[in-house]
């Protein structure tokens, strides 16, 4: 990044007032625009603004690099669990100098009921099978996580080993149960104590308590906790009264769409690609994709991103970013042709092949806008699509009815993929708020 330096017309001081009282993130730069703190908070506006205070000249944790913030900049979350998300993921792609924590290789917790086993287990994984599995979160907290799915455990007495055990082969029933099945928090299915039909009820039970269903049970764990209070086992109620907060944490998660990392899911370029083929109906294999998507930051300023896949793998190098420059307010149609025909300005400029395959982030409305850019150029667009988002529906030029595919089908997770990134491209701070000389102006 360039070491010109940056004069904010307003000090942070000043600029934290205008924040909004609802969740989010803020980003401290210093006078070289360079991102040094990242935090999430539940109130912007309170908890940035705390770090201008008297108190916070001696503040420990903060005096020895406060002075050096010249700017303060914030994004919206739509909730404090999805601010706590996007601080943990900011902080891995920017590694600001001032965060200690969260700068680490991990990926995000989730919890995994693998559902096509005959007696699914449930487990705390960094990496999720790729099918036959439910999957909750990510969670941010993987403490957090690890005692909840302890307390469920007493509860619903699921197994969490690894073993691949089959209700009709008879040798289980000569197998030696771990000790969970001693204290009654496992109905050791691995010894055939409980059948299949009965074991995935207890699931069900387990995936409709995870899915909201949980006001009864909670209703009666706190009773319980009253009843040994009032009998003096104090101990007790203590228990279940950490056992009711971890329960209520499971609540702390993100959503999966929004917040699963595509790096976690392994997929198959090869498959994914063969699949393309296949479905679009092309002459040979694509081995070329781009992928456009359209970001506002704040209400006051659009960008655009395009991401280039080589083999159904990113190719960083093709990444480019665009600052809206001809679109009044927020207008998406607009946005994508206007990033639509600087892309093609930029490949016929430099001489470049288009891409075999040209994806769009929305519905016919976005497709229509990215077909009006190739028009107006006079030129003949490649394959062109559009990935509507919820029902992951593809839209093609001169079809009515989108293309809908299995959700686990190579062919779109490999679409999601490419769109995924082109989002995360365009919401990245690091890539969407810098000063317009860094942004790219192809």
């Amino acid at each position: 990044m360039s070491d010109t330096k940056t004069h904010p017309d307003r000090s942070p001081a000043e600029k934290v007032r205008d924040f909004p009282n609802t969740p989010g993130v803020y980003l401290m730069k210093d006078a070289h625009g360079r991102v040094i703190y990242i935090g999430k908070a539940k109130n912007l506006r309170a908890r940035a603004g705390s770090y201008f205070h008297k108190a916070a000249e001696t503040d420990k944790r903060i005096v020895n690099w406060i002075g050096e913030v010249a700017d303060i900049d914030h994004l919206p979350a739509d909730s404090e669990v999805d601010a706590l998300l996007m601080e943990a993921r900011l902080i891995k792609d920017i590694q600001p100098r001032h965060n200690r924590d969260l700068k680490d290789d991990k990926s995000f917790p989730y919890l995994q009921i693998t559902v096509g086993d005959d007696f699914p287990r449930v487990n705390f994984t960094r990496t999720p099978l790729d099918s036959g599995v439910k999957l909750y979160g990510p969670f941010p907290r993987a403490k957090s996580l690890r005692g909840a799915i302890q307390v469920l455990q007493r509860i619903f007495k699921f197994r969490t080993c690894s073993l691949e055990i089959e209700e009709d082969d008879p040798r289980w029933r000569w197998f030696r149960p771990c000790l969970l099945a001693s204290i009654g928090q496992c109905t050791a299915p691995c010894n055939l104590r409980i059948d299949r039909e009965t074991y995935r009820r207890d699931i069900h039970r387990l995936r409709l308590f995870l899915d909201g269903k949980k006001d009864v049970l909670l209703k009666e764990m706190a009773e319980e906790m009253r009843e040994a209070s009032r009998e003096l086992q104090f101990e007790k109620a203590a228990r279940i009264r950490d056992e009711i907060k971890a329960l209520e944490n499971l609540n702390l998660r993100g959503d999966l769409a929004k917040h699963a990392q595509p790096e976690v899911f392994y997929i198959d370029p090869r498959r994914g690609l063969k699949g393309l083929k296949k479905v679009l109906q092309l002459d040979s294999i694509p081995r070329t994709i781009d992928g456009v998507d359209i970001a506002h930051l704040g209400g006051t300023e659009t960008v655009g991103s395009l991401v280039t896949f080589v083999d159904g793998l990113p190719f960083k190098p093709g990444y480019r970013r665009y600052r809206i420059k001809s679109v009044a307010g927020v207008d998406d149609f607009a946005s994508i042709r206007e990033v639509v025909s600087r892309r093609i300005d930029g490949l016929r400029e430099r001489d470049e092949p288009f891409p075999d395959i040209f994806l769009i982030d929305g519905g016919k409305g976005q497709l229509n806008a990215a077909l009006e850019a190739f028009e107006a150029k006079g030129v003949q667009p490649p394959t062109l699509i559009s990935l509507a988002k919820r029902e992951e529906e593809i839209y093609v030029p001169g079809r009515s009815d989108p293309i809908v595919l299995r959700r686990r089908a190579f062919s779109l997770r490999l679409l999601q993929y490419v769109r995924d990134e082109a989002h995360r491209f365009a919401q990245h701070y690091h890539h969407m708020l810098r000063k317009k000389r860094v942004l790219g102006d192809e």
